[in-house]
């Protein structure tokens, strides 16, 4: 107190040696003001400079408002400094000294007591230097981000261009499959049309053995007619000797009675064409599902490999310690437009809990989960490196990632992270901790895991997950050729599940 009456009273002497010098009091109003002067807060009428600024009232005065500073005692312990521009902001919480000084290393304003105790030793600097620092720093990560905006901006066009490509592409593809099938829809009917022209030969040869042995057996019955007309002639003979007279001479041009043994040809060959074309036909399906099936899928799988998996390795080492992994870390948040019904998002949507059998009224979203209760984050992973840790709590609840073509809405297995195969997850039931791909779950010899850490390296085509409950180890790691971007998937199946996404920094 007794230094800043003595401030005042030599801000007093100041102001009474600047009177004596100036035989007449001057009109504040005379003095030109300049662009870097601060004005007296006082001044109604019209500016003028001020002299002194004050910490307590933090305002600016003239030398005119100043005086009551200066002479009465009920502002003694008011501090008197410099003008300062904007002094309501610049004034230190602690010292009530303006903030005059930056610490560049711990990035905050400083005034000139801070800086010689709290900040001793630290790199400091005029507020006026750093600023102009920062805002070079600011400028050029300015433009880089501007160039990375431009640079994603003109990658998205390509991407649209690219997918009216791939489907003028695939337009075109199918008109030439659709040629070729039709093509062997025409083999298959000039098939079709030869094994009926074949059946009808059969029939006709039939028919007219048939017809030509039915002609001959008309005319037998015909001579047979007349032969029994002539036998019932001679019978009606009276006399006995012309009755031998004519037997003798029939007998002796009698044509023979006995017919001819009659081939009846009922075709039973005919079910060797049935098995001829059923066994044809079975063979060539086989070999066209199984041809076209597997000569695509080799195409398929050929066409859709990452593009990370042919390029060279990450010039950059592996990293080994939790310090290395956290080099990579990413903050994420869940994305509630996908959260279920039965999960509740919380924490700045960080936090998923189960609330079953306590449903939320969550607008309807083609990106929600209907079935599986998961929620996915908003952003992506893709390309580079990327390490995640997140706080599982509970026997259902699970963490891994997948891509966003997940389906939203179905009740089959593929539709969770456990159970498809573009999906990696970790999670803990009744019988232990596992691991999850394509619903084959890989127990592991762990126990009193709480926190997990998910790694995933694009150039490796890995992901990785390590138990950082206590000292990192790596409890289960896949190789996959990832074509899409991924997304951390929490999947909790039980009450009260609970998955954290954690700051690991």
């Amino acid at each position: 107190m007794a230094t800043l009456s003595s401030n005042n009273e030599e801000n007093l002497k100041e102001s009474q040696h600047n009177t004596d010098v100036n035989e007449e009091p001057r009109d504040p109003s005379i003095d030109t003001l300049l662009p870097q002067d601060v004005l007296c807060d006082s001044c109604m009428d019209s500016p003028s400079k001020a002299l002194k600024s004050c910490l307590t009232c933090l305002v600016s005065y003239c030398e005119a408002h100043l005086r009551p500073h200066l002479e009465n005692t009920k502002f003694q312990n008011h501090r008197l400094v410099d003008p300062l521009h904007d002094i309501d902001c610049r004034t230190c919480e602690v010292h009530q000294l303006p903030l005059e000084r930056f610490c560049l290393m711990d990035g905050c304003c400083v005034c000139l007591d801070c800086e010689n105790q709290e900040h001793e030793g630290h790199m400091t600097a005029s507020v006026g230097e750093a600023r102009t620092q920062i805002e070079a720093k600011l400028q050029k990560k300015q433009e880089e981000i501007s160039q990375s905006a431009s640079a994603a901006e003109k990658a998205i066009g390509k991407l649209q261009s690219n997918n009216d490509l791939i489907k003028s592409s695939v337009q075109e593809v199918c008109v030439i499959i659709e040629q070729q099938f039709a093509r062997l829809q025409t083999a298959v009917e000039e098939a079709r049309k030869g094994a009926a022209e074949v059946l009808e030969g059969e029939q006709r040869q039939a028919l007219k053995q048939a017809e030509g042995i039915q002609a001959h057996l008309e005319q037998r019955r015909t001579e047979l007619m007349k032969t029994l007309a002539h036998m019932n002639k001679l019978s009606r003979s009276k006399s006995d000797v012309d009755f031998l007279q004519e037997y003798s001479e029939w007998k002796k041009g009698m044509a023979d009675v006995c017919l001819p043994t009659v081939y009846i040809n009922r075709m039973d060959h005919l079910t060797s064409y049935v098995q001829v074309v059923t066994d044809a036909t079975q063979e060539l399906c086989d070999l066209i599902l199984s041809s076209y099936r597997e000569k695509l899928n080799l195409i398929w799988k050929s066409g859709t490999k990452s593009p990370m998996s042919e390029s060279q390795a990450s010039p950059l080492p592996v990293p080994e310690t939790r310090e290395d992994f956290l080099k990579y870390t990413r903050s994420l948040t869940f994305d509630p437009d996908t959260t279920h019904h039965f999960l509740r998002v919380m924490e700045n949507n960080r936090k998923l809990t189960n609330t079953s059998p306590w449903q939320h009224s969550y607008p309807e979203h083609p990106s929600r989960f209907e079935y599986w209760r998961q929620a996915m984050t908003s952003d992506s992973l893709y390309l580079g490196r990327h390490y995640i840790e997140a706080e599982l709590s509970g026997e259902g609840a699970h963490v891994g990632l997948t891509y966003k073509s997940i389906d939203r809405k179905g009740e089959q297995s593929t539709s969770c992270i456990s159970g498809n195969d573009f999906s990696w997850c970790v999670g803990r039931n009744s019988r232990g901790f596992f691991a999850w791909h394509a619903g084959v779950e890989v127990p592991l010899e762990v126990t009193d895991i709480t926190r997990v850490g998910l790694y995933v390296d694009f150039h490796q085509s890995s992901v990785s997950f390590y138990d950082v409950t206590g000292p990192m180890r790596l409890l289960h790691k896949y190789t996959a050729d990832f074509i899409e971007p991924l997304y951390v998937t929490a999947w909790l199946s039980k009450k009260d599940n609970v998955v954290s996404l954690v700051d690991a920094k």
